[in-house]
């Protein structure tokens, strides 16, 4: 994977808050920080579109049913009793 130099410019508050996600350990320098960053709303984003396509899909699928609140529980207790 190539990799590519940006530029970037950070308000003194940003420039802290970078420096301290290093020096805690968590960040071994500022680029590795920005791609954890990068690669977070990345996440984020395909979790939307996902949220999303089943929220349409969810649409196109017709006519609500009623809830039977009921079946539902016992599906649950069922599949707990399963995971254990």
């Amino acid at each position: 994977m190539s990799m590519h130099r940006k530029t970037i410019t950070l308000t003194e508050q940003q420039d802290d808050w970078v420096k301290g996600q290093i020096e805690s350990g968590h960040f071994g320098n500022d680029s590795e920080y920005i791609r954890h960053l990068i690669r977070r709303d990345q996440q984020a984003q395909e979790r939307l579109t996902t949220l999303r396509n089943a929220l349409f899909e969810g649409e196109m699928s017709g006519k609500p049913k009623p809830l039977d609140m009921s079946t539902i529980k016992a599906a649950g207790r069922k599949r707990m009793k399963g995971a254990q």
